[in-house]
């Protein structure tokens, strides 16, 4: 996809032409669209402003698009926000959604919505923060609640942190850290206990000067890319198999080099590309620095030390 300046993909699945796709902006509104009415353009095209497509207003942000086939019961929409607030409640409220968009969660002053996660009921959740906590709690744990509800906590937060995402375990995969000077690594889902909803967590990156905040946390397997955007417009993409698997406590593996002035923006998984050209095209727009894991400093402070004073 080609971009404009300061511009970067974010949003990558596949989905089927009558399915409806759900749009959630980080004021905490919901839009609707049938995939079909995304007009159809060429692979390197640009595409719509999303502006042409739902009413949002001016400044209004989307940071969550997902795909659903149908409103039945037993499925439910879960929220994070940045202040680490989440909030389960029932698909089927959002069967009826106006042409300019409806509430979906009550945010607190100050606050925006980061992301959203289709589930059943039954599944568990990770949070990670800038500074390197996480939390993996089962959904179990957030009551269902209505359109207008603010929430409940998700994670306690430092002062001086904010959530950067969440996603819904998968048994006997990995979750991947990726830091804004463009350092990653995996480490398997077992590293992370249960915990309740609401606590500090526990440390999955030891963030240094060196690596930089933590800007992205995904639950990923082998025969997957990753494909990684910098704030720049540079883009990467690397096979999920080439990335180290290490502890929590690990800074991680250089995956990008970035620029003094550029910091990594967003990461997507995709699956696994087995067209060279286009993994040719990618790597090329790197300028040649894209040494996927160049430089590894898992030696570093990697130290299982004792889980103490972390929940």
């Amino acid at each position: 996809m080609d971009t404009k300046d300061n511009d970067f993909v974010e949003h990558l699945f596949v989905t089927n032409s009558h399915h409806y796709l759900m749009f959630f902006t980080d004021r905490g509104k919901a839009y609707r669209l049938k995939a079909y009415e995304i007009p159809e353009l060429g692979r390197t095209a640009r595409g719509t402003p999303i502006i042409n497509l739902i009413q949002i207003e001016q400044g209004e942000t989307v940071n969550a698009v997902i795909p659903v086939e149908n409103f039945d019961e037993g499925k439910y929409l879960f929220f994070a926000t940045r202040q680490g607030i989440v909030k389960k409640t029932p698909l089927e409220d959002y069967v009826n959604i106006r042409k300019g968009g409806l509430i979906a969660v009550n945010l607190r002053e100050d606050d925006t919505l980061i992301d959203v996660r289709l589930t059943d009921g039954e599944q568990e959740l990770i949070m990670g923060t800038a500074k390197g906590m996480s939390i993996r709690f089962p959904e179990s744990d957030v009551r269902s609640m209505g359109r207008a509800a603010t929430g409940v906590k998700g994670i306690t937060l430092d002062e001086d942190d904010q959530l950067i995402g969440m996603d819904v375990i998968v048994p006997d995969q990995d979750i991947l850290i990726v830091t804004t000077k463009g350092y990653g690594k995996r480490t398997p889902v077992s590293d992370y206990r249960i915990q309740s909803r609401g606590g500090k967590g526990i440390k999955t990156i030891n963030v240094t000067d060196k690596n930089g905040p933590v800007v992205g946390l995904k639950v990923v397997k082998d025969d997957e890319d990753l494909m990684i955007i910098t704030s720049s417009g540079t883009l990467i993409r690397t096979s999920m198999e080439g990335i180290s698997t290490m502890g929590r406590y690990a800074q991680g593996v250089k995956l990008i080099n970035i620029r003094d002035e550029d910091s990594v923006a967003t990461v997507c998984r995709s699956d696994k590309s087995d067209d060279n050209e286009d993994t040719d095209e990618t790597n090329e727009m790197n300028d040649g620095s894209s040494d996927s894991i160049s430089e590894d400093i898992s030696t570093e402070n990697t130290s299982e030390a004792p889980e103490t004073n972390e929940e």
